[in-house]
């Protein structure tokens, strides 16, 4: 049988990367990897190694997958920015830029994740900004030159308070920052990016040069005139009075002056005072009279003919008689204006509804028992917004003083809780400066009593908990915290300056040592001892002097870094030097490409052949071994040896002991020189017995006669007795040597172990993968003779496995041979039982009822011993595709067993 897919060419892999799958171990794969890299190798190659490696060295293929990660990512990101480009292209080269979008562009980029510090969105990005920049500083521009523009204006228009030299000698100056103004206020219009300034600037400009120049223009026409009625007595005076007064003098006309003392104005009457009859009678004609009006509106505003002065009419009426107006008609006076077309309505009533809303908000800060609904800080800030509140409301409204009554009320009644919660305040707060106080003292006389101390662990310790201790001290008050801090800080930095010094001097002592680990790292030769004796030291000052722990296991990482690359280079090192191959190593070698050879064909035959081939190559040295061993150890026996005495069982064991030297020395002896004559051990005699006397001190029993047998299975007599049990042997089978296991003959090389070990780790694959392929046409070939009911479709005995004798595919057979009967529902539902996969929904009741039955039948064999026979049934029945579907999913896991 062949495998369909396509074999995976590892040799043409492995070099392309440059030997990543030969790597004798991780961290060199790693390496070769990393190497390969750095030639920039294709997306598809990367791809095709990563598949195969990953399956092999996840650890390795960690960065060739972060590298592909990488190209995904950047060709994402290569797609934004290209489209984000192209966005701000068009922002630049539209006539008119809007900064809004600008803005817009570069957030919406970033939220986008486009890499807008490369280019060419970085340049993008500054030439956006860089227009932005233009048009804002055009914009303040403008507005610079509006406020310049007024002040000029207010210049001429002082110099037309003034005489008319000082009028006449400024106009030169006047007129020359006039022209420069004009002048930059069209250079402002002719910048490239005032197209895209806001549309409110240009008619800004507009009328500040429109106002400016009506001013100059009166202002020169002005004294023109009055220069010309200086030297002509005809001409007209200039409207300036100033002036008109100054040419009036000057002709010795006269001038009128106002010497009416403010003292002789009549003073401004006092408002008189009206009592509550007077009060009422106007607000009755106030609601006579707009009452008149408002029935006109809502009349037509029912009839559906609204005339377009109706809400002015009642507005008019409203500024006459609305100070005296009744509140009840307020309401209706609101909606007729609203119906009436006036959006605002009737702004009173606008006004008292806010109040009262805010009247509302300050009486329902305290509950109906008084119990304030918020905590004192909120009730707090809540009172002072309500006020603000209700101060805007009032600004340029009539007041309401019933409204205000309740409102004040209120807010009295509800910061009343925050006087309390401020008395309280103020007590918590002076008890945590206390504590605060007291805290600081503790920790000078800490700092005086620990002067001469050395043990910097607790020192760290203990300052560490005071520092908690004023984290956790309570609140104060800005002003105080501020002022306790400062003098915190000088408290602790004082405690903890020789702690701070030790830790210092103790970093340098740890920069030697990692100067040492760096020498050490970098010898040609790397010694073990000075290594740990390095390490040890380190270990010394670590548990010595305390750091922080970013920075101990910084310099700890720092120290360990050339003492782990010198390891890592020696052990490459002793990986690089390969041993000459010995006539073993090849011939596994050679088995082992022959092994990859048959993966190759795909045939499961000859790959058991092959791994059969390279097991024996494995073991073939050491039989060959063992076979030399033993015919030298016959030779040795053959050999002629003078007998002095009788062999006893000691000599026998001490000549099978010393049967290997002698094969050795026989092996080195020349053919001609005699053999040595064996010398005959004497026998050492047998050992008497010794008897087991036990002291029984009971009445009428001997202390010399032997002690009585115990019962079976007892330990009542002493460790001589023991060993007479067991022959002689004190310690029986406790430390006999166990058994020698098969020699696996002679140790490997690396090369010859990597080659065997991976083409048998290819070649498992390989069987796994025929293997699943098989079962699935076998159960394909089934399940197609049963739905055409062909017995001779069946696969043969040999394909369905061990799982099925020759007996049970008979039986298949003939139900096959045979027409087709009634199906079998229980026969499946047993199948499944004994495969232990689920049975579908539908018949989830019948298996639970036929478990009850199987449960009352106790001497039935169950349906893991008949299977075979319930298959059988259920191809004696006919076939449907949810039937064949059950059967396939029970026999997919039975034909495995």
């Amino acid at each position: 049988m062949t495998s369909s897919s396509k074999p995976v060419d590892f040799q043409a892999l492995d070099q392309l990367t440059g030997g990543v799958f030969t790597a004798a171990t991780s961290g060199e794969r790693s390496a070769r990897l990393r190497d390969w890299l750095l030639t920039e190798p294709s997306v598809e190659q990367m791809n095709e190694v990563y598949h195969e490696l990953s399956s092999r060295d996840k650890g390795a293929a960690k960065a060739l997958r972060e590298k592909l990660d990488e190209v995904k990512r950047t060709r994402g990101q290569e797609a934004l920015a290209a489209d984000w480009a192209s966005r701000a292209e068009q922002l630049l080269q539209a006539p008119r830029l809007n900064i809004a979008d600008a803005l817009a562009w570069q957030r919406d980029a970033a939220k986008a994740g486009a890499p807008l510090s490369r280019e060419p969105l970085a340049s993008l990005k500054t030439r956006l900004a860089d227009v932005v920049k233009r048009v804002e500083d055009l914009q303040h521009q403008v507005m610079v030159q509006r406020e310049a523009a007024v002040l000029l204006a207010q210049r001429i228009e002082v110099q037309s308070t003034k005489p008319m030299a000082e009028a006449q000698a400024a106009q030169a100056a006047l007129q020359t920052d006039v022209a420069h103004w004009l002048s930059q206020a069209q250079a402002l219009t002719q910048d490239a990016v005032w197209p895209s300034v806001d549309l409110k600037f240009p008619a800004q400009v507009e009328a500040a040069q429109s106002q400016l120049q009506a001013v100059w223009d009166g202002f020169s026409a002005a004294l023109q005139q009055a220069l010309l009625a200086m030297t002509d007595a005809q001409a007209a005076l200039p409207s300036v009075p100033v002036w008109a007064d100054e040419i009036r003098r000057a002709r010795g006309e006269v001038v009128a002056v106002d010497t009416a003392p403010a003292a002789d104005k009549p003073a401004k009457a006092a408002k008189p005072k009206m009592d509550a009859a007077q009060r009422q009678a106007l607000r009755e004609e106030a609601t006579q009279a707009v009452l008149l009006v408002l029935e006109v509106v809502e009349k037509s505003v029912t009839e559906g003919t609204v005339a377009p002065d109706a809400a002015a009419s009642l507005h008019d009426v409203l500024k006459a008689h609305g100070k005296h107006l009744d509140t009840a008609v307020d309401a209706r006076v609101h909606a007729a204006l609203i119906a009436a077309g006036d959006a605002q309505g009737w702004q009173r009533w606008v006004t008292d509804q806010h109040r009262l809303e805010l009247v509302t908000q300050a009486e329902a800060l305290l509950g109906a028992d008084k119990t304030p609904a918020v905590g004192g800080r909120k009730m707090q800030e809540r009172l002072r917004q309500l006020r603000e509140a209700w101060k805007q409301t009032d600004q340029g409204g009539l007041p309401n003083h019933g409204l205000w009554k309740r409102f004040d009320t209120a807010c009295n009644e509800a910061y009343q809780t925050v006087q309390a919660w401020l008395a309280n305040a103020k007590q918590e707060s002076a008890a945590h400066k206390a504590q605060r106080v007291a805290l600081m003292d503790e920790v000078k006389a800490w700092t005086e009593a620990h002067a001469d101390n050395s043990d910097w662990r607790m020192q760290v310790r203990t300052l560490h908990q005071f520092s908690d201790r004023w984290r956790n001290a309570g609140h104060l008050n800005e002003k105080t915290f501020a002022e306790m801090q400062a003098q915190w800080k000088v408290l602790i930095q004082a405690a903890a300056a020789r702690l701070d010094a030790a830790q210092k001097a103790s970093i340098e002592r740890r920069k030697a040592l990692i100067a040492e680990a760096t020498a050490l790292g970098e010898a040609p030769g790397l010694r073990v001892d000075a290594v740990k004796a390095l390490q040890q030291r380190w270990q010394t000052e670590a548990q010595a002097v305390p750091l922080d722990r970013k920075t101990e296991q910084k310099l700890w990482e720092v120290f360990r870094k050339p003492i782990d690359e010198a390891f890592q280079r020696k052990g490459s090192e002793r990986s690089h030097a390969q041993a000459p191959l010995t006539a073993h190593d090849r011939a596994v070698i050679e088995a082992s490409k022959a092994l990859d050879a048959a993966n190759a064909k795909g045939d499961a035959g000859a790959i058991r052949a092959a791994m059969s081939a390279l097991e024996a190559a494995l073991k073939g040295q050491a039989r060959e071994q063992a076979a030399a061993q033993q015919a030298a150890a016959s030779a040795a026996s053959a050999a002629p040896a003078a007998v002095v005495a009788e062999p006893t069982a000691d000599t026998v064991e001490a000549a099978s002991a010393n049967a290997e030297p002698a094969a050795s020395v026989a092996e080195d002896a020349t053919e001609a020189a005699p053999a040595e004559v064996a010398v005959a051990v004497p026998v050492p005699k047998p050992a008497k017995p010794v008897v087991a006397v036990r002291g029984d001190d009971r009445p009428g029993q001997k202390k010399t006669e032997p002690a009585a047998a115990g019962k079976p299975g007892r330990r009542d007599g002493r460790p001589g007795e023991r060993g007479a049990e067991r022959g002689g042997d004190r310690n029986g089978d406790r430390f006999s040597r166990p058994e020698r296991r098969e020699d696996r003959g002679p140790r490997l090389g690396d090369e010859a172990f990597r080659a065997q070990r991976e083409a048998r780790e290819r070649a498992e694959m390989a069987l796994r993968k025929l293997a699943a392929q098989a079962h699935g046409e076998t159960l394909t070939r089934i399940l197609t003779a049963w739905q055409e009911r062909q017995a001779d479709a069946l696969p043969t005995v040999q394909e369905l496995g061990k799982a099925v004798n020759a007996a049970a595919r008979q039986a298949w057979s003939q139900a096959l041979s045979q027409p087709a009967g009634e199906a079998a529902a229980t026969s499946l539902m047993r199948l499944e039982m004994a495969a232990e996969v689920p049975t579908p929904a539908e018949f989830i009741n019948d298996r639970r009822a036929l478990q009850l039955q199987l449960l009352t039948r106790r001497n039935e064999a169950g349906p893991q011993d008949t299977w075979a026979r319930d298959v059988t049934a259920v191809l004696s029945g006919p076939h449907d595709a949810t039937s064949a579907r059950r059967l396939q999913n029970v026999l997919k896991q039975l034909l495995r067993r």
